[in-house]
């Protein structure tokens, strides 16, 4: 491992990595996604599986959550790159794999996996140890957030054309930006090339969740609170659609739990699938 251990991912993005993998080795087939990448990447000490945020059942639902959201933007990404699109903007990247799971999609592509400095410098050497490497057409494009850098502004010094349309995806992160930053990020991505498209997920105000998932959501969101990183945002559908519009978004739609389900788990004997009103997606073109 390398010794930037202040640069490692944080807590969130190895916790999603690994119940990526937990699905792999978990979860009878067919899996929604195989990816050990993460895992591969973050070599956590033997025995990871038995802590407690990585508890098989506790944490199905949320890992179904995972495996479903990240499945339906690869397919998307996919399908958009069908029709010639070949610009890719990964916002809050962490531990995305797209890159070195599926470079048969990738390597026709320009990936740009936009993420904070340290984080990003950790991966790209973890990836060179592991002999995955960081070919030319995957760029990584350092941000302060919060030191209030443009993530329009990396993408471009890294080679993005502004005149062509992306596909631009944000997993993960609205919760933890104000409305108004939420607000700005849609307004950036609505402006860039006509053709181009969104796809994020937002939480639901967490009285709006399935009683199953609720505890484990308000435990994230007290742990969240308590290391510094609090959970700020929180949209209906309803509300997110109208952003998006505002926005100057051409049309917007909801992607629900239910979507997920019907599209990836229909036929499963284990029950497993996302739960209703927890993290689901808005899909927007410009």
């Amino acid at each position: 491992m390398t010794d930037k251990q202040d640069a490692a991912p944080d807590s969130t993005a190895a916790r999603v990595a690994l119940w990526r993998a937990l699905h792999v080795q978990s979860d009878p087939p067919p899996h929604v996604l195989e990816d050990v990448i993460g895992l591969k990447l973050l070599a956590p000490e033997e025995g990871w599986r038995s802590r407690g945020d990585m508890d098989p059942q506790f944490t199905r639902p949320f890992r179904a959550s995972i495996v479903a959201r990240a499945r339906f933007i690869e397919d998307l990404v996919v399908e958009q790159a069908g029709r010639g699109l070949d610009q890719y903007v990964i916002l809050g990247a962490g531990l995305d794999s797209f890159a070195q799971r599926r470079p048969e999609i990738a390597s026709h592509l320009k990936v740009f996996e936009v993420d904070q400095a340290g984080p990003q410098a950790w991966k790209r050497q973890r990836l060179i140890e592991l002999g995955f490497g960081v070919p030319d057409w995957l760029r990584f494009v350092p941000v302060d957030f919060e030191a209030g850098g443009s993530w329009r502004d990396g993408l471009v010094t890294a080679g993005f054309d502004e005149s062509k349309p992306a596909i631009v995806v944000s997993t993960g992160v609205s919760m933890y930006l104000t409305k108004d930053a939420n607000a700005a990020t849609l307004r950036e991505v609505a402006s860039l090339a006509p053709g181009s498209t969104l796809a994020m997920t937002f939480l639901l105000p967490l009285e709006m969740a399935d009683p199953e998932v609720r505890p484990g959501l308000e435990m994230a969101e007290k742990g969240a609170r308590a290391s510094g990183t609090p959970f700020l945002s929180f949209f209906t559908p309803p509300e997110m659609l109208a952003l998006a519009r505002e926005a100057g978004f051409r049309e917007a739609r909801h992607v629900s739990a239910a979507d997920l389900t019907e599209r990836y788990f229909v036929g499963r004997t284990d029950g497993l699938r996302p739960p209703k009103n927890a993290e689901e997606l808005l899909v927007a073109n410009t």
